[in-house]
């Protein structure tokens, strides 16, 4: 072979030459995973693959059956920790179905991104095509795989849709306001999420109809120093006896200042947070906070594509995806304040 030349990739013929099968005999092995073969038929197809490093014309199946068994997940770069349990229930509620699941990651400008889509959809690689970000539904041509859209993260990877929605921070403030808190302070996150914005404005809302006071909001982006430092700089008279952190971050990092001011948590101040990070059950005291189900989220938006390919009404969706889990960390007022 001369420089620079590439090889020849095998052919199913190849294959099924050295087994000493017909090629139609390959195939089923190829479509059915070898079930209901003869092993002896079957360790003969899978040695002969092996030996020709073999690999199926993924491309040249779909264009004979537009079967592939491979859905596709459009993300835009960036990174994103919920992400990954995201995608977990994605994959295993695709896997269910007997379909596995390939991640494209989008890049360029996101105004490319519904075209990208469609070139996807008539690439004959998969049979559905689930975005989870905001795009146009693109105009379709006849013989195209399906496209979804669920818009849960933006074009930068922050949450939005059923990710960001911040209501259950109105029954962390009642139950707060039940146990006889009267004046709050606020642990804000990163304005440019939504989550952070909205979580700001159902804190603000629900001390209003409540008719509770605010000492204030600290804008701490996400940093556990930042709301640590916040709660070092309250003044002696402040009245603070309950923080809103906007994550379970921000409220370790107002723990820790409390702490540090000898102030009790949850006996002087409680304290709550956001995300049920795993180490919360165990911090001293252990963190109230919201559960967001990232893993139900992910099984929900397969279930609208397969309902999709199926030609389905796309299912009820009523269960939420948040709860609040109450945890030492909140408590009665102290009977005075600090």
């Amino acid at each position: 072979m001369s420089k620079g030349a590439t090889a020849k990739r095998p052919t199913i013929m190849e294959v099924a030459r050295l087994a000493g099968v017909s090629h139609q005999t390959v195939s089923r092995y190829l479509k059915f995973n070898g079930d209901g073969m003869r092993p002896a038929t079957s360790e003969r197809i899978k040695t002969a693959i092996e030996q020709l490093d073999y690999r199926p014309n993924l491309v040249a199946r779909a264009m004979r059956n537009r079967r592939t068994g491979r859905l596709a997940i459009l993300l835009p770069a960036g990174t994103a920790v919920s992400s990954l349990e995201l995608l977990s229930g994605a994959t295993a509620s695709a896997h269910e179905a007997g379909y596995v699941v390939e991640v494209v990651t989008l890049g360029g400008a996101s105004r490319t991104w519904s075209q990208r889509a469609l070139e996807l959809s008539d690439s004959g690689l998969f049979e559905g095509i689930l975005s989870l970000t905001p795009m146009p539904l693109p105009t379709q041509r006849p013989g195209s795989v399906p496209i979804v859209v669920s818009p849960d993260y933006d074009d930068h990877m922050r949450g939005v849709g059923e990710l960001a929605d911040a209501s259950h921070l109105a029954e962390l403030v009642e139950r707060l306001a039940a146990y006889g808190h009267r004046r709050f302070m606020h642990l804000a996150g990163d304005y440019a999420h939504t989550s952070a914005r909205r979580r700001r404005q159902v804190y603000l809302d629900t001390l209003g109809r409540l008719g509770l006071e605010s000492y204030t909001v600290a804008d701490c982006g996400w940093s556990a120093q930042a709301a640590r430092q916040a709660v070092l700089d309250l003044p002696g008279g402040s009245g603070v006896t309950a923080i809103i952190g906007a994550n379970d971050l921000v409220a370790a990092g107002a723990i820790r200042g409390a702490w540090e001011r000898g102030w009790r948590v949850p006996g002087d101040v409680s304290v709550t947070g956001w995300d049920n990070n795993p180490v919360t059950e165990f911090l001293p005291p252990a963190l109230t906070t919201v559960d967001v189900d990232h893993e139900r989220l992910g099984r929900r938006v397969v279930g609208r594509l397969l309902a999709a390919l199926r030609g389905e009404a796309a299912p009820d969706e009523d269960e939420r995806l948040t709860r609040v889990i109450w945890r030492e960390s909140t408590g009665p007022a102290p009977d005075r304040a600090h």
